[in-house]
């Protein structure tokens, strides 16, 4: 019964962050399985139908046990969302500003919010006052302290940003969780009803906001599948992967995964040029994947027209700072993790 209640209630508060977010909602046609109130009624349902089965369902495992319940932590997300965008700083005049999105998709393993903050905090201390941040995860130690990594959630950031954004300002948006050979990435904090998220869903996405530069990181297993959509002008598109092989270093024992750890820690800690960085990092995952005997993931890239030059205006303006240490994120205090 508490489960079926949980659901309920969390489809309530999804129907008023819908009301929230007028003309921001799904755009994609039914058959995409993307439609809020579709996927929301689906978990009610699957919620009400295992409530019977016993007090706690799986979905249930990563959730604290003390802290906000999954109604207190939808109904805040507005809020939480505007605060976040109110700490981005004021824009920096007279030169091209980036503006991060980092988005950590899965909530039950700790690797996809250490490279979400690493990424925010590392390009914040070495890129300077012309680089924003903002962190959107799934995370049961960060239910409070950072927005929910979501379709509505990504789509309010995005129009948020779209407001002080000028013209030849970066949007760059780092996506991290795992990917499926469909080429959809995982976007999971049960029990909250979530969509996932499909390379044409996020090709639509950033076709409703107005930003003419983006730099797009996916990155998770099959992502090499992200580029044919998101293969425009103006863009530059990094994947972890091709689109038919799985990237590796993602999991419980893990801190980074390769691709983060070769890209973000390694690469961008010594070149401020996301190109080149990218082209060391394929090369060092090559050695790691290589040593311990794996399928090579064979990172992809795509360059469109124009993003190399923005992104060198942006180079021109910032003075890089040292070498930022990789920490992962602060696990949940024990007394407020899940009991398995």
């Amino acid at each position: 019964m508490r489960i079926a209640l949980t659901a309920l209630l969390a489809f309530v508060a999804g129907a008023l962050l819908m009301l929230w977010l007028p003309g921001h909602g799904h755009a994609m046609p039914p058959s995409s399985g993307t439609a809020i109130a579709a996927t929301t009624a689906g978990s009610v349902a699957a919620a009400s139908s295992t409530a019977d089965d016993g007090e706690d369902s799986e979905g249930d495992a990563n959730w604290p046990q003390q802290g906000p319940t999954p109604e207190q932590v939808l109904y805040a997300q507005p809020k939480m969302l505007q605060d976040e965008l109110a700490k981005l700083g004021p824009r920096v005049p007279g030169k091209p500003n980036l503006y991060l999105v980092a988005f950590a998709g899965d909530g039950s393993q700790d690797v996809f919010r250490n490279e979400a903050e690493y990424a925010a905090r590392m390009f914040r201390q070495r890129f300077g006052a012309s680089t924003h941040t903002l962190v959107l995860e799934n995370n049961p130690a960060s239910l409070s302290t950072h927005p929910i990594a979501g379709w509505n959630n990504l789509e309010a950031a995005l129009a948020g940003l779209s407001r002080v954004m000028q013209p030849d300002d970066i949007l760059m948006l780092y996506i991290t969780t795992h990917g499926s050979d469909d080429h959809e990435l995982l976007v999971d904090m049960d029990p909250l009803p979530l969509d996932q998220i499909g390379a044409q869903d996020l090709a639509e996405i950033l076709k409703e906001h107005p930003f003419k530069w983006k730099v797009v990181v996916v990155n998770a297993c099959y992502s090499g599948g992200f580029i044919p959509p998101l293969s425009t002008a103006g863009t530059l598109v990094l994947t972890a992967a091709r689109t038919d092989r799985s990237s590796f270093g993602c999991g419980s024992e893990s801190d980074l995964t390769y691709f983060g750890h070769a890209w973000l820690v390694d690469a961008l800690n010594r070149t401020d040029d996301f190109i080149d960085a990218f082209g060391q990092a394929k090369t060092e995952i090559a050695q790691w994947e290589q040593r311990d005997k794996l399928t090579p993931s064979e990172p992809q890239s795509y360059v469109g027209d124009g993003i190399e030059a923005q992104l060198d205006a942006w180079r021109k303006g910032i003075t890089p700072g040292p070498a930022v240490r990789f920490m992962p994120a602060p696990p949940a205090p024990a007394s407020t993790a899940a009991t398995p």
